[in-house]
């Protein structure tokens, strides 16, 4: 009892402890990873939103408005301009040697050069001044005149360098100029969209082209549109587009389209990889996914170590090719799904912090909630994993455990010997208990106190004598219960059921068989009241029980006017034949009695057979003793084949008893395909 409270009392205050400190721990890790999510969001917002601000400026602005007009000039002045076959061939060996490898290496996917070879006098000669020329595109942005004396170059030599400090400046992955038409008239790296049609070119059916057809249906300079990562096949990262249109307040000369690189969502989303110098831990990371569930940043323990990520992201169920995708990218961006618990809730416009497994299994705390953005159905996940958050709890629990451990040991040593003291009493009846158990129920023990452990030993004595009462009454219903069985089955079938089988079944040779009737017995039923046809009924068979006996016939079962018995089934006797045909006409002796007595007119149809039968005990629930077999259909057969009342028998009895009995021929009976002679005993003994 000292131990059990002990331990208890050890018990709740420890689970009170763990659990104050657990959801304490819980509220601030979860305050924690909220705070890092709302500063990530606001600084993504802000970012984009100054990212629009400053374009709507350069697209007011005359320099922009004017660079447009001077390209779109120069580019449609370029559309009757021929290239030499070797400047042709340039463009074909830069297609071929560089942008093709390196979009396998990307993506792994081959490139169709030919879809992609200019097509335009314009793509064409542009391509081949600023475009092959330059296998770095770092070189090819500083590249402002060909001097090939067009006017396209002329206004290069002009603008280029205004767009590229603001590709420089904000770290945007290429600056776009397009007229009105979708024709690409200017790239700031000068890459292989140089000249193409965003409407009807090889790169048609991109984020751009939709963006493009936004700015320009807005027909208003101060429109910015964003879009949200996409593939662009002439970039080598998954790419956002800024697009805004271009020209004075009343017409559009044009679009800008500025081409934000994911390198810099990354910088933002993993603190440029300053994870833990940020309150992140360990295993904490922020990361935004997109409407389509996949990221658009890159996964921390991708940057950390690409393995880990593939073993983990496989077993949390990502298909194999897809992580391997992701290593071969070298970026989760647009290919790591996260189908969880958490960007579920943030994409129905939900936020607020949670405890589930992340995209990778390891089971996190996380805060989501939707970004915000204008245009962007992005959503903000901030994760941490439990096992790190929890870390101070795991330390507090194992000194909980050890304090506990050290109390119960203390306490088990004084239970010990106290124990000893308190057990004296149990002792003296657990002795008595055995004296029951060993079959001496009248064993008593002496009361030597008066507390709960006297009126123990009182009630112990009550038990030991009810138990001896007890035990005499089973042994006398175990006598009544013995004498019903052997009623109702031979003795040795009783012993077999006993021992608990469960089929019990044996067969029998040279077995007289006889089922008899009571031919009038319903009709007499019909008159009388229940109770008086039963006791007709009951009348009756004690007769034919107690001279069954007497002549050594074994009755198996009675009907309501049918009576089975059988001589030599579990006595075996020379003479069952004799005996059972005796046994018959003494049944007609009781009737014709019976009918004497009691004016009625019953009478007697027997039918008697002999050969081998099966006897056993038939049903579960209700189990009977019953006698089956050819001998036993047959006899039946002659007793419900015949329509007089009288003595039946097949030939088989006839030929043991025709020297001692006389019997007339009563006709044939159909038995298996086969015809037999059935006789019926003539004498009638009063």
């Amino acid at each position: 009892m000292l131990l059990l409270t002990s331990v208890l009392s050890a018990a709740v205050v420890g689970a009170i402890g763990y659990q104050s400190g657990r959801s304490s721990l819980t509220a601030s890790v979860f305050d924690r990873l909220t705070e890092i999510r709302q500063s990530q969001t606001r600084q993504l917002r802000v970012g984009i939103e100054d990212l629009k601000n400053s374009l709507v400026i350069y697209t007011r602005g005359s320099t922009t408005t004017q660079a447009v007009e001077a390209y779109t000039a120069g580019f449609d002045q370029l559309a009757d301009a021929a290239i030499s076959p070797q400047q042709q061939q340039s463009i074909v060996d830069y297609y071929t040697n560089q942008f093709a490898p390196e979009q396998n290496r990307e993506t792994g996917e081959q490139v169709d050069v030919n879809a992609l070879l200019p097509t335009s006098n314009a793509q064409r000669y542009l391509q081949a001044y600023y475009t092959a020329p330059f296998s770095d595109w770092e070189v090819a942005i500083k590249f402002d005149d060909a001097r090939d004396g067009s006017a396209w170059s002329a206004a290069n030599a002009r603008y280029n360098e205004f767009f590229r400090e603001i590709v420089s400046r904000f770290e945007f992955e290429d600056a776009l100029l397009l007229d009105t038409r979708g024709n690409v008239v200017y790239s700031a790296y000068k890459g292989v969209d140089l000249g193409t049609n965003v409407l009807t070119g090889p790169f048609k059916g991109s984020e751009l082209t939709s963006a493009y057809t936004r700015a320009l249906d807005s027909n208003t300079v101060d429109y910015v549109g964003v879009t949200d990562f996409g593939e662009y096949e002439p970039a080598d990262e998954p790419t956002a587009w800024f697009v805004s249109p271009v020209g004075p307040q009343s017409r559009v000369e044009g679009v800008l389209a500025l081409q934000f690189p994911i390198s810099k969502i990354n910088r933002l989303m993993t603190v440029d990889r300053q994870w833990q110098e940020s309150g992140m831990g360990l295993t904490g990371e922020t990361f935004i996914v997109g409407p389509d569930d996949l990221m658009r940043s890159d996964s921390r323990l991708f940057l950390e170590d690409p393995e880990a990520y593939k073993r983990d992201v496989v077993d949390a169920g990502t298909p194999p090719d897809v992580a391997q995708e992701a290593i071969n990218r070298g970026g989760t961006t647009l290919i790591q799904p996260v189908p969880t618990e958490a960007t579920k809730l943030a994409q129905r416009g939900q936020r607020g912090t949670l405890v589930a497994d992340d995209y990778l299994g390891h089971e996190t705390l996380q805060a989501y909630a939707p970004a915000d953005i204008p245009g962007l159905r992005w959503n903000v996940i901030a994760k941490i994993d439990t096992s790190e958050a929890f870390a101070p709890v795991s330390k507090f629990t194992r000194t909980l455990v050890l304090s506990t451990a050290g109390i119960i040991f203390c306490v088990c040593i004084a239970a010990m010997l106290l124990a000893r003291l308190f057990v004296r009493p149990i002792r003296r009846l657990e002795s008595g208990a055995q004296r029951i158990s060993a079959g001496d129920y009248g064993a008593t023990l002496p009361v030597v106190s008066r507390d709960e452990f006297g009126d123990l030993t009182v009630a112990f004595n009550d038990m030991s004598r009810n138990l001896a009462i007890k035990e005499d009454l089973l042994n006398e219903q175990r006598r009544e219960n013995d004498r019903l069985l052997l009623s109702l089955m031979p003795e040795q079938v009783v012993a077999r059921y006993r021992e608990g089988e469960e089929t019990i079944a044996q067969d029998h040779q040279d077995v007289t068989v006889i089922f008899a009737d009571l031919v009038g017995l319903d009709a007499l039923s019909a008159e009388l009241a229940s109770e008086e046809s039963l006791a007709i009924v009951n009348k009756l068979v004690r007769q034919f029980d107690a001279a069954a006996e007497n002549l050594g016939v074994e009755r198996v079962r009675t009907l309501h006017n049918g009576y089975l018995a059988s001589c030599g089934l579990n006595v075996p006797r020379i003479d069952n034949v004799r005996r059972t045909v005796d046994f018959a006409i003494e049944m007609q002796r009781i009737v014709d009695r019976f009918n004497n007595e009691s004016g009625r007119s019953l009478k007697l149809r027997a039918g008697i057979d002999t050969g081998t039968v099966t006897s056993g005990l038939v049903g579960r629930a209700s189990i009977a003793y019953d006698m089956w077999g050819s001998a036993v259909d047959l006899a039946y057969q002659v007793q419900s084949g015949s329509t007089q009342a009288g003595v039946y028998v097949t030939a088989s009895v006839y030929d043991a008893m025709r020297d001692s009995r006389q019997f007339t021929a009563a006709g044939e009976l159909d038995v298996g395909g086969e015809s037999q002679r059935i006789w019926r005993l003539a004498e009638r003994q009063s």
